[in-house]
């Protein structure tokens, strides 16, 4: 059977018309008319009906219309396998900022890999300077990072990971839900430095008090503060996305403060600019979807 036949044919239901369906398809109207009589032939039945002007499916094309539709949008999926499978590269080489490897690489590489099942994904983690250098060098295709500003670099939004004040389990704190950043300077305080110009708002914060708190330690790394935060050995200001698992196991409680409210850190993709990866495009399209 005619696939351009079948073409004619749900066009021809779609608009209603002949001549309407000639010009979508950039064929002459006659053109249309012996297509759609060739099939009525292979059916071994007729199609349309007029009344009047109007050009209406016959019982027995009602009947087909379903299964046409079905055999055109299967031809459309293989053509657009065929395409992707043209523009999209074998292997995706993704860079990440070590935060992100540990709290959102997990989650987000399998729905990559069930949007481009061929494709095979190599992940590197660093720091964003390095990642940064790696994309400029085309050693990467693209990377998740904090925010950047570089003239031959493209950067997306993809998340803001606000920053809270969160201690552990029956502190004082939790029962009133929110405190001042007065009262912090009372408390023993693990402080994770991360290198992120957001973290000068809580530094600035501490600069306005008359007392700088008591920052019994001072780490480099979340999961170090957070394991010290969960001992009782002090509280801390953190990332959510280091903490979410714990906050849902009640091990660790969220603290509103609200000198710092709306302090967060911006997580973007970045990719180049020019001669940028061929599979920038499509992982954008997929970012859009999430």
């Amino acid at each position: 059977m005619n696939i351009e036949n079948i073409e004619a044919f749900v066009y021809i239901n779609h608009y209603g018309s002949f001549n309407k369906a000639a010009e979508v398809l950039f064929l002459s109207q006659p053109s249309v008319t012996a297509r759609i009589q060739s099939l009525e032939r292979e059916l071994g039945c007729k199609l349309f009906d007029r009344l009047g002007k109007q050009i209406v499916l016959t019982e027995e094309g009602r009947k087909f219309l379903p299964y046409a539709q079905q055999v055109l949008q299967v031809i459309q999926k293989g053509r657009q396998k065929i395409q992707q499978r043209r523009t999209t590269p074998d292997a995706l080489r993704l860079g990440s900022t070590v935060s992100v490897s540990n709290y959102v690489i997990p989650d987000f590489l399998p729905k990559i890999k069930e949007a481009y099942p061929e494709v095979s994904i190599k992940l590197t983690t660093a720091p964003t300077d390095q990642l940064v250098a790696k994309l400029l060098n085309q050693e990467i295709d693209l990377a998740f990072v904090r925010k950047v500003m570089h003239p031959a670099i493209r950067t997306v939004a993809f998340y803001e990971d606000p920053i809270q004040l969160y201690v552990y389990k029956g502190h004082p704190f939790i029962e009133r839900g929110h405190v001042s950043m007065e009262a912090i300077r009372e408390e023993r305080l693990v402080f994770f430095e991360c290198g992120s110009l957001d973290w000068l708002r809580i530094h600035r914060a501490f600069d306005s008090l008359e007392h700088p708190p008591d920052i019994t330690y001072h780490v480099d790394h979340s999961e170090t503060a957070k394991k010290l935060v969960m001992q009782g050995a002090g509280i801390a200001f953190l990332p959510a996305l280091t903490v979410k698992k714990e906050v849902e196991e009640q091990q660790l409680f969220p603290i509103q403060v609200q000198e710092v409210a709306g302090v967060s850190l911006q997580i973007s993709v970045v990719t180049l600019k020019e001669e940028h990866s061929p599979f920038a495009e499509p992982f954008g399209e997929l970012l859009r979807q999430l």
